[in-house]
This record gives structure tokens, C-alpha cells and sequence, in this order.
């Protein structure tokens, strides 16, 4: 009990210096490191398995903290930075912004607002498979898709919570997210994504899609929000218009080197992510007419989208996975789990308790990922221990993280898109908190139907 209690204080903490706007990494990073330090004290063993001990508590810490270095750093974390790098990269030469000129224009034909604003929320969240970042995102489709929203009669709040919530439901195989989940479940990337992840996700988007629908013409009545006219015509994107099939090509690139779709040609994930870069970078030289000076200049884009990722990305998954090793290595987590045992919940109700922590984290901190990357890496011990399929208690968690992040006041995309839209956040928040909760309600039982809970 006192192990559980230590945690609990700690996890507390944490969740306060966050909302008070201390940096996510220092504060997980410190409370890792404490919660080491204690369970030392305690006598308790501080280090996995595969780590050998320094002789010392002190060092100890220090010396996991550099074992989980090295291990993300050069394995998973790689992964996101090349796919953050990719991300940038494709921001810079305009092809971010032609996906959503491409598909945006469908939409111009549809009459009915709310119609219009189901069909712009199921654009976005086909959008979320080229642009990664919740918040690039938001303010993408707030520069582009939300004026034209305006100019069909959706109202400014709804518009805005439709740019801010594409990102809630993960789609794309190749985000750091869902790298991260496939991984720590133990599966092939694109069979996770595709066979596991894809069919509650889409059954997720499509109930949320109705909700937004009902929920928003139902604001708009009450509040009588007014709506007003924008010129459509200055929505600009110089690029190339065939430039929108280029942030798609990793996704492309999962399904086509998997070894099945051509036999015998297999390539991981950072191979198919340097081959995009690579192709993209040859258009972009064709394009602009062999000057390869200019090519090389837009490249830089691509490495310093890397670097900000492993800045911003990689060592929050470290300091994440050192409070995740803290709390297990102080017994808080086997003491979590007795008390779930002594009361007879099983799997689905450990589900429901990871998921119901995960998105209340998120909501707290404004983090999808945050608190995806501190709990995630607690799923497989918690399912091997309850011989469940890590993949039926994560699934829910990777969702439960971004639908939560969608519904926080303090989230950058929300903070984002209330911003250019001139509305409080709260405003926004008000929009997508009901589209969430059923999204959240769906992500469960379609995990609970969809997903075998045995392995």
C-alpha cells in the first residue's frame, strides 16, 4: 500500500508542475529519477534485467536513464525523428499544404453547413495521414479549410473545433504514436495499424463524425452563433498540384516493401522513410528546373525537423520511459495490480483503468503523447502478468491519449486553433468534448469486440 501510495503522490505532482507549464521532460525526468532513488532506499531492485548494476542507487538511476538512451535513441527514436524530419520537410516545399488545397476542394459543392461540416471533419482526418503533428495540423486546416468553412455558413466554433479535432482519432501507420504501439505490442507495424488499429479507429471517426454533426447544429441553435462570409479565392498554395501525393509516400511505402506485396523485397521503417526523403527531394530537384543548390537548401528543413523531434519527441520518450521504470521498479505498479486482483477485475476493467489514466493525463497536461509514452510502456508487464494481448490494453491507451489531448483547454492545437479563430479555448473545447466522449466509448467496446483480449 505504501508503494502505491508513493506512486500516486508522484503521478500527482507531476500532473501539477505540467499544468503549471513546467517542461513535460524535466518534470518526468526528475520524477523518474526520485522514484528510483526511493525504491533503492526501499531495497527494491532498480535496473531490468538486461541492465547490469553500477553498485551504487545513485548510479543506478543514472545508468537507466542511459541504457533507455541508447535503446529509443537509436531504435524507436530514430524512427520518429526520420518521420518528423519527413514531416518538415514536406511543410517546407509546399506539399503539406497542396494535400489540403486537393482535398478540400470537393467540399465546395456540398449546401448544407452541417453536412459540409461532417465532410470537412472526415477531409481532416484523411489529412492526419500526411501531417503528423495534431498541432501542424490544426493551424493548417485553420489557414485553409476554415475559411472556406466560414464562407459555406459553419459558424466560426464549430469550424474551429473540426480544425482541432482531425488528429484525435490516429490513422496514419507511420506516427510516432503508433511505432511506438506496435512495438511494445509486440507486432509488425502494418499489421498492427491495418489488421488492429484501423477497424476501431474507423468506427471511432464515423460515430464522432455524426456526433459533431448533431452536436454543433445543436450549439449553434442554443447560442444562435452567427455566421459569417469569407473569400474562399485566397486560399494559396503555390506548389505543384501532384506535390499532395508526396507526404503520402511512407504510408505508401509500409504497404508496398512489407514482403508480401512484392515478394522477397522487405524494408523497415526507416528505410521506406529515407526513400521517401529521397524521392521527394528528386521532384522537388526536377521541379525546380536541376538547381541544386536550392534543393539542398530545402533538405535542411528535413534535418532540423529531426533534430526538433529528438529535442521535443525522443527525450520525452526517454524521460517517459525513466518515470514508467520508477514506478515499477518502487512496486507501485504490482501493488495497482494486487488491488485489481483482490477486487476481481480482470482484463476489461484493467483496460478501462489504464485508458481512464491516460486520458485524464491528457486532458490535465494538454499532451497526447506525454502520457501515452509514460503509460504505454507499463502495458506489455500488465498484460504478460494477466495473460492478456498487449494489444487490447494499448489500443485503447493510444487513442485515449490524443481523444484527450482534443478536449483540454491547455493542448496546443486547441490553444491554436481558438487562437486564429478568435475564440476562447474553453469555446472550442465545449465543441469537441461530446464528439470525444463518444469517440472514447466507441475506441473501447470496439477494442472489446474487435480485439482478441487473449494472445
Amino acid at each position: 500500500m505504501l508503494e502505491l501510495l508513493i506512486g500516486l503522490v508522484i503521478t500527482v505532482a507531476v500532473g501539477v508542475f505540467i499544468i503549471k507549464e513546467y517542461r513535460p521532460t524535466g518534470v518526468l525526468f526528475t520524477a523518474g529519477v526520485l522514484l528510483l532513488l526511493i525504491a533503492g532506499v526501499m531495497g527494491k531492485t532498480l535496473l531490468p534485467d538486461a541492465v547490469t548494476s553500477t553498485g551504487h542507487v545513485a548510479t543506478d538511476a543514472l545508468e537507466f536513464i542511459t541504457y533507455n538512451l541508447r535503446r529509443n535513441g537509436s531504435g524507436l527514436g530514430m524512427q520518429i525523428m526520420l518521420l518528423c524530419g519527413f514531416a518538415a520537410y514536406m511543410t517546407h516545399i509546399g506539399a503539406n499544404n497542396m494535400v489540403v488545397k486537393q482535398f478540400s476542394r470537393p467540399l465546395a459543392g456540398i449546401k448544407s453547413p452541417y453536412t459540409l461540416l461532417v465532410a470537412a471533419y472526415l477531409v481532416a482526418c484523411l489529412m492526419s495521414l500526411a501531417v503528423s503533428s495534431a498541432t501542424g495540423l490544426g493551424v493548417l486546416l485553420m489557414a485553409t479549410l476554415f475559411p472556406m468553412m466560414t464562407a459555406m455558413g459553419i459558424s466560426r466554433p464549430a469550424a474551429a473545433a473540426v480544425c482541432a479535432s482531425p488528429a484525435a482519432i490516429i490513422l496514419s501507420p507511420t506516427s510516432g504514436d503508433v511505432v511506438l504501439a506496435a512495438e511494445r505490442s509486440g507486432m509488425a507495424l502494418d499489421v498492427f495499424a491495418v489488421q488492429t488499429v484501423l477497424p476501431v479507429s474507423l468506427c471511432a471517426i464515423a460515430a464522432m463524425a455524426v456526433t459533431t454533426y448533431f452536436w454543433n447544429k445543436y450549439l449553434d441553435k442554443k447560442h444562435n452563433s452567427p455566421m459569417e462570409r469569407v473569400d474562399v479565392s485566397q486560399i494559396e498554395a503555390n506548389a505543384p498540384a501532384f506535390y499532395a501525393l508526396l507526404p503520402f509516400l511512407p504510408i505508401f511505402g509500409v504497404f508496398i516493401f512489407n514482403g508480401r506485396t512484392i515478394p522477397g523485397l522487405k524494408l523497415d521503417i526507416y528505410t521506406i522513410v529515407i526513400l521517401s526523403i529521397v524521392v521527394g527531394a528528386l521532384v522537388d530537384f526536377v521541379v525546380n528546373r536541376f538547381d541544386g543548390r536550392k534543393t539542398l537548401v530545402n533538405m535542411e528543413s528535413c534535418y532540423q525537423g529531426m533534430a526538433d523531434a529528438f529535442k521535443g519527441v525522443v527525450m520525452l520518450l526517454v524521460a517517459a520511459g525513466t518515470f514508467a521504470q520508477g514506478l515499477m521498479a518502487v512496486g507501485a505498479i504490482d501493488a495497482l495490480l494486487s488491488m485489481a486482483d483482490a477486487a476481481g477485475a480482470g482484463g476489461i476493467a484493467l483496460m478501462l483503468l489504464l485508458s481512464a489514466l491516460t486520458v485524464a493525463a491528457a486532458i490535465a497536461t494538454g499532451s497526447g503523447n506525454a502520457p501515452f509514452y509514460a503509460f504505454v510502456e507499463l502495458a506489455p508487464a500488465l498484460a504478460g502478468k494477466m495473460g492478456l494481448n498487449p494489444a487490447f490494453l494499448i489500443i485503447p491507451m493510444l487513442q485515449a491519449s490524443n481523444l484527450g489531448r482534443t478536449m483540454s483547454p491547455v493542448s496546443g492545437v486547441v490553444v491554436a486553433t481558438s487562437g486564429m479563430a478568435g475564440l476562447s479555448p474553453l469555446e472550442v473545447v465545449k465543441r469537441t468534448a461530446v464528439p470525444v466522449v463518444v469517440g472514447l466509448v466507441v475506441v473501447i467496446v470496439g477494442t472489446i469486440v474487435l480485439v482478441p483480449a487473449m494472445p
